[in-house]
C-alpha cells in the first residue's frame, strides 16, 4: 500500500464543468463509436495509508471533447461510496497527449492517465499513487417487475404510451406520456444519457422524468458536477439531491421512486403535499421529501387524483428501458 495524502493530489486549479448550456456537438449512443476520450472518462478508485490508517480516494474523469478533460478527486471514496458533501474534493484539468491524459500540476507534479490507471507522479518523476478505473452498476439494474406491477415498457411495445417510439429496436425514446395514471406508487425506470463531450450544462443529455406529469426529476449528464436542483437527480426548482449519484454517460442508470400523491379536500384545496423518496443508482437522493408545489413544464397546475408519467424531450437522444409501476 502506498502511503499518500489527499493534499498531494490537490495541485490543480478549481474549475467548473457545469453552468450555462453551449454548443452541443455530436451525441453518441454507441460506446463502440465513442472514441478514446470516452475510454478515458469514468470513475477511478484507490486505497492508501495515511497516519497509519487505510483510506480511500475516488476520482471522476469527465471528457470535455477534443482531448480536454476535467477530473474531480474525492476524499473518502466516490460519491455514494464514502464521500459526502461535507468531505473535501478537488478539481483539475487535463489534456490527452499521444494517448495519455496528462494533468500538469503547479508544483511540477503531474497525473498521467493511460490504460485505465491514473499515475500521480511528483516533480522528481516518482510515482506516488496509482488510481484504477472501476465501473459501478446500480444494484437495481434489471430489476424485474413484481406481481401486480403495471409494465409500461419492456422493450417490445409502446402500447402503454401516447406518442411512444422505439429506438435501436428495443429502447423507448423521449417525448412520451404514459396512458395509465397513478397516485400512490412505486416506480422503477432505467435510463441512459448520450455521450456529448463537447456540450455543457443543460445541453448535455437533457431529459426529465415527470411524476404525475407535475413534478420533474431531472435527467441530465451531470457526471462529476456539483449536484444541483437542475442537474441529474434534482427536482427542478425544489430540491437538489443529497449526493450526486450520476454515473458517466452511456452507463445504464436507475431511478427507484416511492411516491404518495398530494391530497385535496372536497373543494379542491390541497390538504397535504406530495411526498417522494427517490434512489438514483441505488442510493437515496431524496428522503421523504415534501413537494409543496409543481415544477415548471408538465401539467399547468396540481389537481386532485392521479397523473401520468411523462418523459420529456429536450432534443437529446436519452433512452429508456425496463419501466414499471406498482400502485399502492
Amino acid at each position: 500500500m502506498i502511503r499518500y495524502g489527499v493534499r498531494c493530489l490537490a495541485f490543480f486549479c478549481l474549475t467548473a464543468v457545469g453552468g450555462l448550456a453551449c454548443a452541443a456537438g455530436p451525441a453518441v449512443t454507441d460506446p463502440a463509436k465513442a472514441g478514446p476520450d470516452f475510454a478515458a472518462q469514468g470513475e477511478y478508485v484507490c486505497e492508501f495509508e495515511r497516519d497509519g490508517e487505510k483510506r480511500k480516494m475516488g476520482v471522476q474523469v469527465i471528457a470535455l471533447g477534443k482531448g480536454q478533460f476535467e477530473a474531480v478527486a474525492y476524499t473518502g471514496g466516490l460519491p455514494g461510496d464514502g464521500w459526502t458533501r461535507d468531505d473535501e474534493k478537488h478539481s483539475f484539468k487535463g489534456q490527452m497527449k499521444e494517448g495519455t491524459v496528462v494533468f500538469e500540476g503547479n508544483d511540477g507534479g503531474r497525473g498521467e492517465l493511460k490504460d485505465g490507471v491514473i499515475k500521480v507522479v511528483n516533480s522528481g518523476g516518482e510515482t506516488r499513487l496509482e488510481i484504477k478505473k472501476v465501473e459501478r452498476k446500480s444494484p437495481t439494474l434489471g430489476m424485474k417487475p413484481p406481481s401486480g406491477a403495471v409494465v409500461l415498457f419492456d422493450g417490445k411495445s409502446v402500447d402503454a404510451w401516447r406518442g411512444g417510439k422505439i429506438v435501436d429496436e428495443k429502447y423507448l425514446a423521449v417525448g412520451t406520456t404514459s396512458k395509465e395514471e397513478f397516485q400512490d406508487f412505486t416506480l422503477h425506470l432505467e435510463f441512459q444519457t448520450p455521450f456529448m463531450a463537447e456540450a455543457r450544462g443543460q445541453a448535455r443529455g437533457n431529459s426529465g422524468m415527470y411524476l404525475q406529469n407535475r413534478y420533474e426529476v431531472q435527467i441530465l449528464d451531470s457526471f462529476g458536477l456539483e449536484g444541483l436542483d437542475n442537474e441529474c437527480g434534482g427536482i427542478y426548482q425544489i430540491a437538489k439531491p443529497i449526493v450526486n449519484m450520476c454515473y458517466p454517460p452511456l452507463s445504464w442508470q436507475t431511478y427507484d421512486v416511492e411516491m404518495t400523491g398530494a391530497r385535496f379536500d372536497a373543494d379542491g384545496k390541497k390538504t397535504s403535499p406530495a411526498k417522494v423518496t427517490i434512489k438514483l443508482n441505488g442510493v437515496v437522493i431524496h428522503d421523504k421529501l415534501e413537494l409543496k408545489n409543481k415544477t415548471p413544464g408538465g401539467a399547468d397546475t396540481e389537481y386532485p387524483g392521479k397523473g401520468p408519467l411523462f418523459l420529456q424531450n429536450h432534443g437529446d437522444p436519452v433512452r429508456f428501458r425496463n419501466i414499471w409501476v406498482v400502485s399502492k
